[in-house]
């Protein structure tokens, strides 16, 4: 895989009155078809870091590139916003049309598409994160689940390269940040669009190709979700709260069980106590 995104000796500051350094010195490559995830407390930075990654911030010093484009340089804008798409937090921020389908098609329409190929566009982004059905729907009657998506669908249809997505499933119930995951994953493994997941759902790592943990502008961690997950200590130590599942069989290999490291999903934590109990019955 080649890289995508690359941030070469970045720093940044927040001048407001704040006034504080959240980046120095700061290197990452992302690679073209790759699903990352960034789990961090807040104010470790990964927000900011999202918004560097498609030029939403610029660096104080050092470079952010995407497919080498610096973000910094005018000339190069629109086309880093088409290849990197940003999805926030609250899907609200995101909505601008009362009507789905409208609210879509607000992308392409303002890339200067021709209108079939926006409707193309659209219906196809609509189809990929199951809310086809719903394209006439309002979106203040969509759950909030449902309005990700929307969100999703309209950075999709401007046929980005990657997808950031800013803690999108933390003003969601279990079942909307279920609904967002799998859309995510799905856009990654059937369609290679890059994913950069920033959360602190620790469980929403799981279908990562990588998992990065920033603590206050330092990557303290870089590593696949089953080896990070083995190392309790560092999540710790960084502020994170850690799955359920990797506690219980932890304490099990704590009294001498033989419980396997790196489980995070509930349904892998199941299978992992039910080999357990048939391998000593007793």
């Amino acid at each position: 895989m080649d890289t995508i995104i690359e941030l070469k000796d970045v720093s940044f500051d927040y001048h407001d009155e704040r006034a504080h350094h959240i980046l120095d010195h700061f290197n990452l490559t992302i690679q073209r078809g790759s699903f990352t995830v960034i789990l961090g407390h807040n104010g470790s930075g990964k927000s900011t870091l999202a918004k560097l990654f498609n030029g939403l911030y610029k660096p104080s010093a050092g470079q952010v590139l995407v497919d080498g484009m610096a973000t910094d340089d005018e000339q190069y804008q629109l086309e880093i916003k088409r290849r990197v798409g940003l999805v926030f937090q609250n899907p609200d921020n995101q909505l601008v049309s009362s009507v789905v389908e409208e609210d879509v098609a607000f992308g392409p329409e303002n890339l200067g598409l021709e209108p079939q190929e926006t409707r193309q566009r659209v219906d196809e982004a609509l189809k990929i994160v199951g809310m086809y059905e719903k394209r006439f729907s309002a979106p203040h009657n969509l759950s909030g689940g449902q309005k990700q998506r929307i969100a999703i669908a309209g950075i999709l249809a401007m046929k980005p390269e990657c997808i950031v997505l800013d803690e999108p499933t933390a003003m969601l119930d279990p079942v909307g940040r279920r609904e967002v995951l799998s859309a995510i994953t799905r856009l990654n493994r059937e369609y290679g669009i890059t994913i950069l997941l920033i959360t602190h759902f620790m469980e929403e790592a799981e279908p990562a190709d990588r998992v990065l943990v920033l603590n206050n502008g330092v990557v303290t961690a870089d590593a696949t979700p089953s080896d990070l997950f083995s190392e309790i200590d560092l999540l710790r130590e960084a502020g994170l709260t850690v799955p359920q599942t990797t506690l219980i069989l932890d304490k099990l290999r704590q009294n001498g069980i033989p419980a396997a490291k790196g489980v995070i999903s509930v349904d892998a934590c199941v299978d992992e106590v039910y080999r357990l109990l048939h391998a000593n019955p007793s």
